[in-house]
């Protein structure tokens, strides 16, 4: 006998400010301490909910190992002093991690299988490198043509889709300038104020001549990414990285980043039992393969898919964060499906506010909620490349 599926509802979306690594002001703060500090400000936002009724914490994370190791959604929901009958379980997703739990704690409501869950994703680039401390890929990967993809680095994936969908360098740069300048705008007009929770970073450092340890404490309030410097003359003297005579610079990709993110999501039992305002509903989720070499290219074919999954046409949607893996494979999907650039990434993307991997989805879903809420929109989607050659998508609905 089928079971009719119920909604489930964000109540609380928050994130920290992004820092970029390995240098950046996070560069020392621990992926745990992160999320914890999300956790914790998402919780804040509902302060009427009994947090003993939330079963289950999914974290996305990228690279699961070292600092961000060890099930890091268990650990991080113990240390922001969540009831220890909430378990956590870390999933990875690569890029699309943080979406991932998102879309996963969303359907254990949907399936009423749960009536509140945190979901959410960390990432130190800072301290877990973008590999991994000791990557190894199986040999098996070269018996086949169609898999050697796999082993290509993320840029020179880029490169390809940049040579297949005819992505000029100067395109990709202009879009890089264009994604600096939105997310200043954005900052100077407080657009990030909903989602951004404050950090404060503690500091220590010894005072050679009183030999005690000085403590210092700086209140990090804005993503740190964006550069008010950044120009089309300034992009074209850097040179390509990943291939010769290739077009994929540091200037027109994604910066490595620190950051986390988490939300609430509940059913309506939990609604009614704690008499709260839900901020959005998560509508659809897709996943799609595509060739490892031109992963890119991946939200191509998981936008329509979650499109068709919620009834909906491309029209429909008011609002887009489109990851910004590289400005070569945001360009060819903005190309090839016809998306209206006015939508894309309105408060600048991941080539100025950064790119943390596995909290990336986690933390653009914390945008678009809020975002959706400030300018009286009705939809909004997270979509992403996602590394050995996927796309993911994910769309939320304002009510």
């Amino acid at each position: 006998m089928s079971k009719q599926l119920q909604d489930a509802y964000i109540v609380a979306a928050s994130r920290t400010p992004i820092g970029k690594a390995p240098r950046g002001v996070f560069r020392n703060t621990r992926p745990d301490e992160l999320l914890v500090h999300a956790i914790k400000s998402a919780v804040a936002q509902v302060p009427g909910l009994d947090t003993s009724v939330i079963e289950d914490a999914i974290v996305g994370c990228a690279i699961p190992e070292a600092e961000q190791g060890l099930n890091v959604a268990r650990i991080g929901a113990l240390l922001a002093g969540l009831p220890q009958s909430v378990g956590g379980v870390t999933v990875n997703r690569f890029c699309a991690s943080g979406l991932t739990a998102l879309a996963m704690a969303a359907d254990r409501i949907r399936v009423g299988e749960s009536d509140a869950m945190i979901a959410g994703g960390c990432e130190s680039m800072s301290m877990v490198p973008m590999m991994g401390n000791k990557p190894s890929l199986s040999p098996h990967i070269f018996d086949r043509n169609e898999d050697i993809g796999i082993a290509y680095g993320m840029g020179l994936t880029a490169e390809k889709v940049a040579e297949r969908w005819k992505v000029s360098r100067e395109a990709q740069d202009a879009f890089s300038v264009e994604s600096h300048r939105r997310a200043l705008a954005a900052q100077q007009a407080g657009e990030f104020k909903d989602e951004i929770a404050p950090y404060t970073l503690v500091e220590r450092f010894p005072d050679l001549a009183s030999g005690e340890v000085k403590v210092k404490e700086r209140l990090i309030e804005l993503d740190e990414g964006p550069r008010a410097d950044t120009t089309l003359e300034g992009l074209a003297k850097l040179r390509a990285v990943f291939a010769n005579k290739g077009s994929v610079t540091a200037g027109n990709s994604s910066q490595t980043s620190d950051g986390a993110g988490a939300l609430i999501v509940v059913s309506e039992k939990i609604l009614k039992q704690f008499n709260l305002t839900p901020l959005a509903r998560f509508v659809s989720f897709a996943v799609r393969g595509v060739p490892p070499e031109i992963m890119g290219i991946g939200p191509k074919e998981a936008i329509p898919a979650a499109l068709k999954a919620a009834g909906l046409k491309q029209d429909d949607l008011d609002w887009i964060e489109l990851n910004e893996a590289f400005a070569a494979q945001s360009l060819a999907v903005i190309q090839d499906l016809g998306l209206d650039p006015s939508k894309i990434n309105p408060l600048g993307g991941a080539i100025a506010l950064g790119h943390p991997l596995g909290a990336t989805g986690a933390i653009r879903a914390s945008t678009v909620v809020h975002g959706l809420r400030r300018r009286n929109y009705k939809y909004g989607m997270v979509t992403m490349c996602v590394g050995t050659g996927m796309g993911a998508a994910g769309i939320i609905e304002r009510l």
